[in-house]
């Protein structure tokens, strides 16, 4: 029986890719039905805001399983992209992206022995795509890390070692500045690591990272990151070992797999029959053991070794004058199904076993919990002083108080004697006068009220205490 797969060719090179690595799939004996649909760029044109149209949807609703191509999105303006949206729609949490030093693709770093396996969170983090304008020359990211999006991470980097027979893992964080964020993930992993007796873990921080895999990339296995910080550092390793040419990638979740290379369209290559198909190649091959069609996976990862082995190598490694084709090269992959790379051996794959994790909304619960008090986000074009003692004035008789003003989180009120080039953005902390009384929603309406009678707020944020601890950061220079 054929397995319908919905296959999205992509804007600009995709469609030589997908081509390139539908006919080397179908040479390798497996069979399968592919189902065409369409997401990106061209989508974008016809009016459809997502990138994906509800065709598209329903096919991969249907087959839960995609091999698609780079789709094109609009850099600095316009709608979001529709890579992401694909990725979010069907919740594959982990992107998987193997770097690896290729036989024949000479680089820098040719012969170091580089070989591991970047885990990145896929859904969460700045990528949620949740911005706003604080002010007219002010921007805001949220930036959402979950314990859920965490432990689902963590476990799948676990479970993709051991699915490859390797022994390390380790997790980059940036948890040094974003205590609660990027530190969500490293407490994850100190949690979740007693559970993997048999893979070594660590903690490095995340420009570490970026350094020591310049300085010395073979001493990784598998590094587990945020959505950006992995987005980042997939790319810095792919150029490691060739550039993203060679830069495969899984998108899984525990409904749907989105198997894509990790470049992009590549708009000025399109129709020029010189393009590098080896990157969705790969993650063709990677869909292939997720398939559970080992023997085939294997046979095309030989042959793709064989052909870079004999110097048969597209224009990204040789140039134009000496690069082939992008057809003649799938051609000479074709040719060697069958053969076995005297320099590349195949891992021993075992499927991956799918973290289990509780579907529970409120993934956490605390025991205890109080308001102490709200964050007041302001926009202004006074001085400091001027809005401190306005908002002081503002809320007397009120059970708040201010404590302080911040600009960027710099702490600007009361002074501190600081150099700050300040905007027009402010946060006003206001506390319980009472420090053990809580504050109510109708006392955070009032003051709201009060701060608003002299000055535009722009949003606010409750200041919770959990468990008796707070749930919230100081600013730079706050006591």
């Amino acid at each position: 029986m054929a397995r319908t797969v919905t296959l999205i060719p992509g804007d600009g090179i995709g469609p030589e890719c997908t081509d390139a690595t539908k006919k080397i799939i179908e040479a390798s004996g497996v069979k399968i039905d592919w189902e065409v649909r369409h997401a990106g760029e061209s989508v974008f044109k016809q009016g459809v805001a997502s990138g994906v149209p509800k065709e598209t949807m329903d096919s991969i609703k249907k087959t839960r399983l995609v091999l698609k191509g780079p789709l094109g999105t609009p850099i600095g303006y316009g709608e979001k992209s529709a890579n992401v949206t694909l990725r979010k729609l069907y919740e594959t949490y982990a992107n998987i992206r193997p770097v690896r030093e290729f036989p024949g693709v000479t680089t820098p770093y040719s012969g170091r022995g580089i070989d591991l396996v970047i885990v990145r969170e896929n859904v969460e983090d700045l990528y949620a795509g949740i911005e706003y304008m604080q002010t007219p020359g002010v921007a805001e990211t949220l930036k959402l890390i979950s314990r859920k999006g965490s432990e689902k991470i963590v476990r799948m980097a676990f479970e993709f070692a051991r699915s490859e027979g390797r022994k390390k893992v380790s997790v980059a964080t940036k948890s040094n500045i974003m205590k609660f964020s990027e530190g969500m993930m490293k407490r994850t992993l100190e949690d979740i690591a007693k559970e993997y007796p048999d893979i070594q873990s660590e903690h490095i921080i995340v420009d570490n990272c970026a350094h020591q895999l310049v300085k010395k990339p073979e001493q990784f296995d598998v590094i587990c990151m945020t959505n950006m910080n992995g987005d980042i550092l997939s790319d810095l390793s792919s150029a490691l070992v060739g550039g993203l040419g060679f830069a495969p990638s899984a998108n899984l979740g525990n409904e749907v797999a989105i198997f894509e290379a990790v470049h992009g369209s590549a708009p000025k290559y399109a129709g020029k029959n010189t393009i590098n198909p080896t990157a969705v190649l790969l993650s063709g091959v990677a869909m292939l053991r997720y398939m559970g069609e080992f023997e085939a996976a294997s046979k095309i990862e030989n042959a793709v070794m064989v052909t870079l082995e004999s110097g048969c190598i597209t224009r990204d490694i040789l140039g134009d004058a000496k690069g082939i084709p992008t057809t003649k090269y799938a051609e000479t992959v074709i040719s060697n199904l069958g053969k076995k790379s005297a320099k590349w051996k195949v891992r021993d794959y075992k499927p991956i076993k799918m973290p289990n994790v509780k579907l529970d909304q409120a993934f956490v619960v605390a025991k205890t919990r109080k308001t102490i008090g709200v964050d007041v986000f302001i926009e202004s074009a006074a001085a400091p002083e001027l809005i401190g003692k306005s908002v002081e004035k503002l809320v007397e008789g009120s059970p708040l108080q201010l404590k302080m003003i911040d600009s960027r989180g710099t702490k600007v009120y009361p002074p501190t004697g600081a150099i700050t080039d300040n905007t027009d953005a402010f946060r006003c902390r206001l506390f319980m006068r009472d420090a053990a009384g809580e504050m109510s929603d109708a006392q955070c309406f009032d003051v709201i009220a009060r701060i608003a009678k002299e000055h535009k707020w722009t949003h606010i944020e409750k200041l919770h205490e959990f468990d008796g601890k707070p749930s919230f950061t100081k600013a730079q220079g706050e006591d």
